[in-house]
């Protein structure tokens, strides 16, 4: 027989009176911060619009697609699509630029904004350490288009830096024709643009971190360096980790401004990589179904690099995104 659990006088009236309080601490809660809520308006308009309203739309990889037709009554082809990808040489070729890129970038590149952040938070005057964060961060905020611009300026053949050269009896250098100088080039303008970004991510990161604990490393007569070292990495190791994470996951993808901007003819053999190859085949030509198939390959590749590199974080290291 089943028992039953008797009640006590005035239980259901102190449960009613508990969701009740949580209910008007709530709306207490979001009356406040209302604000912060309205901003996320148009970000998740955004991704709404663009990203999840468009996911139906990679039933193109699988068609013959027509655009008097329609997504819907285009002829359905299979993998069709997928087989002429994985036999045209300049797609292989796009994912050897885009896999050594990417590579160059995160051995050399991840490095350096956290080596930056360290010495930016080890300065004192914070007249000066404003000044040179504001410096760096800048760069961000400028369009692809007016850097591939600027990268003329300086770089092109008759450019200031080789100006500068010939001026005191060099030869000019070719940044931007001959393919390991562009490579060099292109990694120099990406972390330029890249790392003050980067770098204000980790100073946040530091700023989280008590500062007893330096204190307490200064009365054992800890040297800077050594408070760097021992406190503030390990402090700030679950930031890098995700950073890492992320840095990994998007190896077979890489963003189409820079490359596009910054190749040229000469270049192409080292400078095509896969978000250009989609734009010059699915735009350019009007293969939508090829560009499509190119794009699904490379997302499936992401998630799996995603969740690979989670899971070796959170094993070896114990931080991961989830």
């Amino acid at each position: 027989m089943k028992k039953r659990t008797k009640k006590l006088p005035g239980s259901s009236r102190t449960e009613s009176g508990r969701r009740l309080r949580t209910r008007n601490a709530t709306l207490a809660y979001f009356r406040r911060h209302w604000l912060f809520y309205a901003m996320l308006i148009l970000p998740v308009l955004y991704y709404f619009l663009f990203c999840y309203r468009a996911m139906p739309g990679v039933v193109i990889a699988f068609k013959n697609y027509n655009m008097f037709t329609g997504i819907w009554d285009s002829p359905w082809v299979g993998m069709e699509f997928f087989k002429r990808v994985a036999q045209s040489d300049p797609f292989w070729r796009s994912v050897r630029n885009t896999l050594v890129l990417n590579i160059l970038g995160l051995v050399v590149g991840f490095p350096l904004p956290i080596i930056l952040a360290l010495f930016l938070n080890e300065i004192m005057h914070t007249g000066f350490k404003k000044t040179v964060q504001t410096i760096i961060y800048l760069p961000h905020f400028i369009s692809w288009s007016v850097i591939g611009g600027m990268m003329y300026q300086f770089f092109a053949s008759s450019g200031l830096i080789n100006t500068v050269i010939k001026a005191f009896g060099g030869e000019a250098v070719p940044f931007l024709t001959n393919k390991p100088w562009w490579v060099f080039t292109y990694f120099i303008v990406g972390v330029w643009k890249s790392i003050g970004w980067n770098t204000i991510i980790y100073l946040s990161a530091m700023t989280g971190i008590d500062q007893e604990i330096y204190e307490a490393a200064r009365v054992d007569g800890c040297s800077r360096f050594r408070m760097m070292t021992a406190i503030t990495v390990p402090c700030i190791k679950g930031t890098i980790a995700i950073m890492l994470i992320l840095a990994v996951g998007g190896m077979a993808s890489i963003g189409f401004e820079q490359p596009y901007v910054m190749q040229n003819s000469t270049v192409m053999e080292v400078g095509d990589v896969i978000s250009t190859f989609v734009y010059r085949v699915g735009l350019e030509q009007g293969d939508f179904s090829i560009g499509t198939a190119v794009g699904l390959a490379q997302s499936a590749i992401n998630f799996v690099l995603v969740i690979s590199a989670n899971a070796i974080s959170k094993r070896v290291s114990g931080n991961g995104i989830w």
